[in-house]
């Protein structure tokens, strides 16, 4: 008979990729997890893993396997909140991935607030930038930036309206003059991210209509500058110090506009949408403690107000 714990240890370890990292995850011993991949085959009569000294992948019956042990575990974590639906108390594990910058600055203090309400609840979070798979990646729910078209995702509004703003600090502005259309950003030094290997120097903003030929309601606008990283943080950092003009979430930098940090440059130009949404693979894991963190963030994100 298939044990509940080499199931979920199978998943853990076809999202890790690796039995150490699997095991470091889950407080166990490598062989533990090894024994336990062993004893699920042998239960099943067939190879899930293919193995070598250097690397450890998913066989064609592992891959086949995999969205099937995933659904068993959904299935039992549904049993188990729908017993407790008439508890407040929430508890178990909830496993959360994060935007670097929103994770850090608004979401960890948000997060920490929410746990000293649910002592029994335990939370994971991962916080970078690149982007989560919530089908393969050991999260529960991913916070993510941008509008969702893929239809084997459920997405939650958190901040439905939030969008893009140009940032810099006072004293960038005061020594590099204030922009005062789009035409200005190539001639100023601009704050980049990049991922994969790929720089966005490009950045876009809705214009109205008639600004621009018929058709075209976005006006993209090329910018370059000395520093990039693949942390939006680090850019946020950097706008601060003086370093550049950034083009960021109003969600990331609002605090920092708020408190004087950062200033708005052209206020009137509309940035970007950048809605954030609350990803989740399926609907049935929409548990209480999901439900409660959802409401939270998104009333925390309302009171922070909409963009200029």
């Amino acid at each position: 008979m298939v044990r509940f714990d080499d199931l979920a240890l199978f998943v853990r370890t076809a999202a890790c990729g690796s039995f150490t990292k699997a095991a470091r995850e889950a407080n166990l011993l490598p062989g533990q997890v090894s024994a336990a991949i062993m004893r699920l085959e042998r239960d099943l009569d067939s190879r899930l893993f293919a193995r070598s000294t250097r690397s450890l992948r998913l066989t064609d019956e592992g891959e086949r396997y995999l969205p099937y042990a995933k659904e068993v575990i959904d299935l039992l974590r549904n049993g188990r909140d729908e017993l407790r639906r008439g508890d407040e108390t929430l508890a178990g594990t909830l496993q959360i991935a994060a935007p670097s910058d929103f994770g850090r600055n608004l979401l960890l203090p948000w997060l920490t607030a929410f746990r000293r309400q649910h002592p029994n609840l335990e939370l994971r979070v991962q916080f970078s930038d690149q982007v989560t798979d919530v089908f393969r990646d050991p999260v529960d729910i991913a916070l993510r930036y941008g509008s969702v078209d893929d239809a084997s995702f459920v997405a939650l509004p958190v901040a439905p309206d939030n969008r893009r703003v140009l940032v810099a600090s006072p004293a960038y502005l005061e020594q590099c003059g204030v922009p005062q259309s789009l035409d200005d950003l190539p001639r100023h030094s601009c704050l980049l991210w990049h991922m994969g290997g790929r720089l966005y120097d490009k950045w876009g903003f809705p214009v109205e209509q008639g600004a621009l030929p018929p058709g075209r309601g976005r006006r993209t606008v090329r910018v370059s500058g000395p520093l990039a990283s693949d942390d939006a943080d680090v850019v946020r950092r950097w706008a601060i110090a003086g370093e550049g003009i950034a083009y960021k979430s109003w969600l990331d930098v609002s605090a920092d506009v708020g408190a004087g940090r950062l200033a708005v440059v052209l206020p009137e130009q509309p940035g970007e949408a950048a809605p954030l949404q609350l990803i989740c693979p399926h609907r049935r894991q929409f548990s209480p403690a999901v439900r409660q963190l959802h409401a939270l963030l998104a009333q925390r994100c309302a009171e922070l107000g909409a963009p200029p």
